[in-house]
């Protein structure tokens, strides 16, 4: 029984991604996020580049099992070197957790690609797959993992 309990566990992904990838308008964020439901959170910000390491080891502290960002294919930034800095922060919030001992797969970039560029659904449902391989976070207890309530506190 606690086998197959452990087998329909979903993580809870905070995905912040930029508003250049293709399928990410706001209506394709709303069937994504409907698809998910709780499992998948949206960040939509203006460059990857914007993206602080704060950010990534925030939602991991709050409600994440994972924390991801898409970035625009090397290259390819409309800022110049958005996914470059984008990787970078990554990086330090992957030292940052592997310094309290968690595994660094909780942390990445993933940068589109410049031949075909994916959707963002595409990209999401691949990012999902590879962090289910993850075990719960041992920072979330069971009940922070949904969304708050305003107004009301645990």
């Amino acid at each position: 029984m606690l086998f197959k309990m452990m087998k329909k566990r979903k993580p809870t992904l905070a995905l912040f991604y930029c508003q250049n990838t293709p399928g990410s308008s706001e209506g394709e964020r709303q069937a994504l996020e409907q698809e998910y439901g709780e499992g998948l959170r949206l960040f939509p910000i203006p460059c990857s580049g914007r993206l602080e390491p704060l950010h990534l080891l925030r939602a991991l502290e709050e409600f994440a099992d994972a924390a991801y960002a898409i970035a625009c294919p090397e290259g390819s930034c409309r800022y110049f070197e958005g996914n470059t800095r984008a990787r970078k922060r990554a990086g330090v919030a992957a030292r940052s957790v592997s310094g309290i001992g968690m595994e660094t797969e909780r942390v990445g970039v993933v940068v589109n690609s410049v031949e075909k560029r994916k959707p963002l659904a595409m990209l999401a449902a691949e990012i999902m797959e590879r962090v289910s391989l993850l075990k719960p976070s041992p920072v979330l207890r069971p009940g922070k993992r949904s969304r708050k309530k305003k107004g009301v506190s645990t």
